[in-house]
């Protein structure tokens, strides 16, 4: 058949259009400008954009290119102005390789810095033909972080995990190194990491793999991550291991430790497994462990969630020995400046150098708006407390941000600024409209402590 010289023409105009650049939506927060990570835009008709890591969006619908289109916000602590109607949202009108802006208010205390694990933490700025060095992990999701430094680097070690080749992905532990960083000032969050990576076979793609080596039915998870040095100065990087089956019913903590050459957790001991005689567990080194030195100069590792429930000594000897270990009774909240209690979930503790203080971080449990997805900082001159001055740092909108940890490793003497992540999850909220990419993954925030209302109390 042949083409009439305006069939030619039309298919080239398509040709043409189709093949355009995206229009480029820089999403910024009111004042400075930062670049704001994670805040989507909704179409009428349902289409979905997301902020990547560089704060940046790629629009590219051609049924919107050239018209004015609503977009409603939803930002998580970072707001527009409603409009007459109470909606609130922008109208922009994109076009092919035009640059247009969005400007969004910080309602949050915590500023976010980006996502931490899973995929296509730069499609957007790709597609805009930017990030072109950023290479994919494979890791889709990742659930709750513990870190420990070890042989001169920073080891993570995260939960279940959703890889890309299956549904069923890695339910013994995925981990990553990276060399001692600090994030950067303002995005884009670039995380360094190193993921352990196996092939299926000799031909097959590297993918990250599990690395907890317990026997048992159901998931494996590692929780007090430590390095201990034993008697001879030798230092063991070792944890807590718990299997869990069914509705997250735990029936096994063993204590583990890692080879740095195979790469694995090795099982030590097991502390306990649920039976008729035993139906519940021991306190263990569950949670998050703390360097701690007491008032005698005895040095200590305090396993917390967020608040300390246990104490061993902080040696590889004391740590695998029971009966070195004592039970501690945690707070179960933390009080505001007006003196209203906090109910905890889960969370962490850390010595803060700058401000001289004992800071928690934990999510509220029972919070409005998110049943679990408001994140509260506490400070205490004590780790057993008590914990004062809560304020919230961060909120959701019908969405969980769970077991919340900060990074000491990040902390300075000279700098007020502190950093935390978190599991970013609808689980436990009811919302049926996961954000895409950032769902079931980590995502970093900092606080500028010498800002209001903080510097009032330093």
């Amino acid at each position: 058949m042949r083409l009439t010289p305006w069939l030619l023409g039309l298919l080239s105009v398509v040709a043409t259009d189709l093949g355009a650049a995206p229009c480029r939506v820089e999403v910024v927060e009111q004042g400075d400008g930062w670049p704001v990570p994670g805040v989507e835009l909704r179409t009428v008709h349902g289409v979905r954009f997301v902020s990547d890591n560089a704060g940046l969006i790629a629009l590219d619908l051609p049924e919107l290119m050239g018209r004015e289109t609503w977009f409603t916000v939803v930002g998580h602590g970072y707001d527009v102005k409603p409009d007459g109607f109470g909606y609130q949202g922008v109208r922009l009108t994109p076009a092919a390789g035009q640059t247009l802006k969005v400007t969004v208010t910080r309602t949050n205390l915590a500023r976010r810095l980006g996502r931490l694990t899973g995929a296509g933490l730069f499609v957007e700025a790709q597609k805009l033909g930017e990030q072109a060095d950023w290479k994919e992990s494979g890791v889709l999701g990742a659930d709750s972080v513990v870190t420990a430094e070890f042989g001169g680097r920073l080891h993570w070690f995260w939960g279940d995990t959703n890889l890309a080749h299956h549904p069923l992905g890695i339910f013994n532990v995925s981990a990553a190194t990276t060399d001692k960083f600090l994030p950067p000032a303002k995005p884009p969050l670039r995380p360094p990491y190193a993921y352990v990576t196996a092939r299926q076979t000799a031909r097959s793609e590297l993918r990250p793999r599990g690395v907890a080596a317990v026997p048992g039915e159901g998931p494996t998870w590692v929780w007090g991550a430590v390095t201990l040095p034993d008697a001879k100065g030798a230092p063991h990087l070792v944890a807590a291991a718990v299997k869990v089956k069914g509705q997250m019913h735990a029936y096994r903590w063993d204590l583990v430790e890692w080879d740095p050459h195979e790469e694995l957790f090795h099982p030590l001991d097991t502390v306990w497994t649920e039976d008729a005689t035993h139906p519940q567990a021991p306190p263990v080194p569950n949670g998050h462990a703390v360097p701690w030195t007491d008032a005698a100069g005895r040095a200590w590792i305090l396993f917390c969630n967020p608040f300390p429930t246990l104490r061993t000594p902080a040696t590889y000897e004391g740590w695998k020995n029971p009966e070195k270990w004592k039970a501690l009774r945690p707070a179960t909240s933390a009080s505001t400046p007006a003196g209203e209690a906090i109910s905890v979930h889960g969370g962490h503790i850390a010595w803060h150098p700058w401000s001289r203080k004992w800071l928690a971080i934990f999510t509220q449990k029972g919070g409005k708006p998110s049943f679990l997805g408001e994140i509260w900082l506490a400070e205490a001159t004590d780790p057993a407390g008590p914990w004062v001055n809560a304020r919230k740092v961060l909120t959701h909108d019908d969405y969980t941000f769970y077991n919340p940890v900060l990074h000491p490793e990040f902390f300075r003497a000279d700098s007020p600024v502190i950093h935390f992540e978190g599991t970013y999850t609808t689980t436990f909220s009811g919302n049926k409209q996961p954000t895409p990419r950032w769902e079931y993954n980590q995502v970093l925030y900092q606080v500028d402590l010498s800002q209001p209302p903080f510097a009032a109390g330093k």
